[in-house]
């Protein structure tokens, strides 16, 4: 083939080319998929007297490790901020924990802050714009208090015990649990995976005549306390990407005070990364950014230095706020 003919043949072929694809689009991306997502965790108010002199809200470094480990980066945020400067968070961040701890769930300075941002995520979420939250332990008690709009609580005493999960029928069709694979799900079955650390929660029946919870949440998995009552220990919302567990995922792979009952094996670390991969994929979902680089590397939690606190705490690390 002569060299004019070869240059004849690859210019018809870039124009069919380009007329085929003018004529055929290619399908739009309809999920945002952010490689870098920064979470927030919503600081907890320190109510322990030996934590008191170094700051008065504190993040377990374990909650931070979880979320790192997971492929994300954390955004601290604080109790004592406008209402304007949440909602330029809220834009700058992917998604939003909320930890274990100690905190009246409607009157504190920490329910006050957590409802300002469920009520964005909702109105994100609504919009298209997807926003996950989750919420361990304490965490899950604030979103059920925040869509019931009142605190159905009880005495749900699950101290200092590790214990196999109860799941659903939904579980397994579960946006949370339905790629994990079989034998861990056996697992989580049978063998004592989840740490409790609680002395209240939502009783199965209170979830069940409650028509704002019911409508809004999926139970996954239940378990009983102490005092026989059947607690809500995994949900997650039906039209939204709010999840909530009862028990302390992060513990089984970054706290290990001999003293509590830790889950470690194997099958506990799985768990536990299962899980933070999973939010932390959801948190990919948010197209949420900051304006700015500077802005961005200025408010991560990289600029904090935690404290060894495992003298005097159940945490080996705390940052203090």
């Amino acid at each position: 083939m002569s060299k004019k003919g070869f240059k004849v043949e690859i210019f018809v072929a870039v124009v069919c080319w380009f007329c085929c694809s003018r004529a055929v689009p290619l399908k739009p991306n309809r999920e945002a998929v952010n490689d870098r997502p920064v979470i927030g965790i919503l600081t907890m108010i320190v109510s322990d007297e030996v934590m008191k002199p170094f700051g008065g809200t504190y993040i377990p470094a374990s909650y931070v490790k979880y979320i790192e480990s997971g492929g994300g980066r954390v955004m601290p945020i604080r109790l004592t901020l406008t209402t304007s400067e949440y909602e330029k968070i809220f834009k700058s961040i992917n998604g939003l924990l909320f930890i274990g701890g100690a905190a009246d769930l409607e009157t504190s300075d920490f329910a006050r802050v957590a409802r300002i941002f469920y009520k964005l995520a909702l109105k994100a979420n609504d919009a298209g714009d997807y926003f996950p939250m989750w919420g361990t332990c304490l965490g899950l008690q604030l979103l059920t208090v925040l869509v019931a709009g009142e605190n159905l609580l009880s005495r749900t005493t699950a101290e200092n015990v590790a214990l196999p999960l109860n799941l659903t029928t939904d579980a397994q069709s579960s946006r949370m649990f339905k790629d994990f694979p079989e034998d861990l799900v056996k697992a989580m079955t049978q063998e004592p995976l989840t740490g409790n650390f609680h002395h209240y929660g939502l009783e199965v029946q209170t979830f069940q005549k409650n028509e704002k919870l019911r409508s809004f949440f999926t139970v996954l998995s239940t378990n009983v306390a102490e005092n026989e009552a059947h607690f809500v220990s995994t949900l997650e919302a039906k039209r939204y990407p709010f999840y909530g567990v009862q028990w302390h995922p992060e513990v089984n792979r970054f706290q290990w005070n001999r003293t509590l009952n830790f889950p470690h094996s194997s099958h506990a670390v799985h768990l536990s990364s299962l899980l933070a991969e999973f939010f932390i994929n959801e948190g990919r979902r948010s197209s949420h950014h900051f304006n700015n680089l500077e802005e961005e590397e200025s408010s991560l939690i990289y600029t904090h230095t935690p404290l060894y606190s495992g003298n005097f705490t159940a945490y080996e690390q705390v940052y203090f706020f």
